[in-house]
C-alpha cells in the first residue's frame, strides 16, 4: 500500500499522471461556493451562533460529585427547573467529577436556591457547589481582541507574501484560501450547535498559521514551475501550476494527516474521553479548519492564482502560442497517420 502510493506520487510528480486541479476550478469554484453559503446561512437559519458564557454574561455553578456514575445531567436540569421555572440552563459534564451549569445572570436569592437544589439532588453539601459570575464586558473585550489580532494577522500575512512572492496575486489567493476555512470552520460550529468559547477563538486564530503553511508550501513550488527559466514551451501557464499541485499533492496529504492525528487524539481521548472542556474547544476548531485548508490550498488558492495570472497579457499570448503550436502539431500528426494508412 505504501509502496503504491508512493508510486502514485512519484508519477504525478514526473507528470506521467496529472489530476486537472486547475483546468476544473469552475467545478471547484461551485463545491466552495455551496460551501461557503451553506456556512453563512445555515448557522442563521438555525437560530445563529451558541455563543458561550464568557460572551454573553451569566452565572455558572460547578458541582463536584464523588462517584463519576452519579454524574447525570439530567438531576441538574431537574435541580434548575424547581429553582428556576422557565429558565434553559447549559449543563455539561467535566471530567470525571464535575457537573456545570450555566445560567441567566442571576441575584443573590435565586443563586442561593439554585446552589440549595444542585446541592440536594446530587446529594452533597453545598460546599461542594461552586458559583461564580461572568459579566459580558470581558467577553466583549475578548471579541475586540480577537478581531484586530485577526486584522493584524491577515494584514501583515499579505504584506509578507506579497514581497515574497513579489506578486499581489499570489497573496491575494492565499487570502481568499484563509477566509474560506475560517467561514467553514465557523460555519461548522453555527449549524452543530457547538458552543463558540474564548478556547474555539484561539483555535479560530491557530487555524490561519496552518492554512498559511500548507499554502505557502505549494506556491513555492509554483513560483519555481512558472520562473521564467522553467516555464517549457509544451506547457501553457496553468497546465505549469497545475504540475506543481500534483507534485505537491502527496506532501500536502501527509503534512494534514500528521497534523490531525495529535489533534483527533487530542479530541477524541482528552476532551472525549477526560471531559475536558477549553481541550475540546481547541481541538474541534483546529480539526474542522485543518481539513478545510487542506482542501482550499489544492482547490481554491492554487486554481484562483492560475484564474488571476492567465489574463495577462504576456502570459495569454504565450498560451495561445502553444495551443497553436500544439493544434498545428496534431494536423501534422494526423497527415501522417492518413499516408501511412493503405488505400483500400
Amino acid at each position: 500500500m505504501a509502496r503504491s502510493f508512493a508510486e502514485f506520487g512519484n508519477a504525478l510528480y514526473t507528470g506521467e499522471k496529472s489530476i486537472d486541479f486547475v483546468g476544473r476550478r469552475k467545478l471547484w469554484y461551485t463545491i466552495s461556493a455551496v460551501l461557503l453559503i451553506i456556512a453563512v446561512v445555515g448557522p442563521f437559519l438555525r437560530g445563529g451562533f451558541q455563543l458561550g458564557i464568557e460572551f454573553t454574561g451569566g452565572s455558572q455553578f460547578q458541582v463536584h460529585v464523588e462517584n463519576s456514575q452519579d454524574r447525570d445531567p439530567d438531576v441538574a436540569a431537574k435541580a434548575v427547573a424547581e429553582a428556576l421555572p422557565g429558565s434553559a440552563p447549559r449543563i455539561s459534564v467535566l471530567g470525571q467529577n464535575e457537573v456545570r451549569v450555566q445560567t441567566e445572570a442571576l441575584d443573590d436569592a435565586q443563586n442561593k436556591a439554585v446552589t440549595e437544589a444542585l446541592a440536594k439532588g446530587y446529594g452533597v453539601d453545598a460546599d461542594e457547589v461552586t458559583y461564580s459570575f461572568i459579566g459580558p464586558v470581558w467577553g466583549q473585550d475578548i471579541t475586540k481582541q480577537a478581531i484586530i489580532a485577526l486584522v493584524v494577522f491577515i494584514l501583515l500575512a499579505a504584506l509578507v507574501m506579497a514581497i515574497y512572492f513579489r506578486t499581489w496575486k499570489m497573496s491575494l489567493a492565499a487570502m481568499l484560501a484563509l477566509f474560506h476555512d475560517l467561514i467553514i470552520t465557523a460555519g461548522v460550529y453555527g449549524l452543530a450547535g457547538f458552543e463558540v468559547t474564548p478556547a474555539a477563538m484561539i483555535g479560530f486564530l491557530t487555524i490561519l498559521g496552518y492554512s498559511l503553511y500548507d499554502t505557502v508550501v505549494v506556491f513555492d513550488k509554483i513560483r519555481e514551475n512558472t520562473s521564467p527559466g522553467e516555464l517549457s514551451d509544451s506547457r501553457t501557464y496553468g497546465e505549469a501550476v497545475n504540475l506543481a499541485v500534483n507534485q505537491t499533492l502527496v506532501r500536502s496529504i501527509n503534512t494534514s494527516v500528521v497534523a490531525l492525528l495529535p489533534v483527533a487524539s487530542i479530541l477524541f481521548v482528552g476532551a472525549g474521553l477526560l471531559g475536558a472542556g477549553t481541550l475540546r474547544d481547541i481541538s474541534l476548531a483546529l480539526f474542522i479548519g485543518i481539513l478545510a485548508g487542506a482542501y482550499s490550498t489544492i482547490f481554491v488558492a492554487s486554481p484562483a492564482y492560475a484564474h488571476l495570472r492567465v489574463g495577462e497579457k504576456e502570459i495569454r499570448e504565450r498560451d495561445e502560442r502553444i495551443l497553436r503550436q500544439r493544434a498545428k502539431q496534431a494536423e501534422l500528426d494526423a497527415a501522417e497517420v492518413d499516408e501511412a494508412v493503405p488505400a483500400s
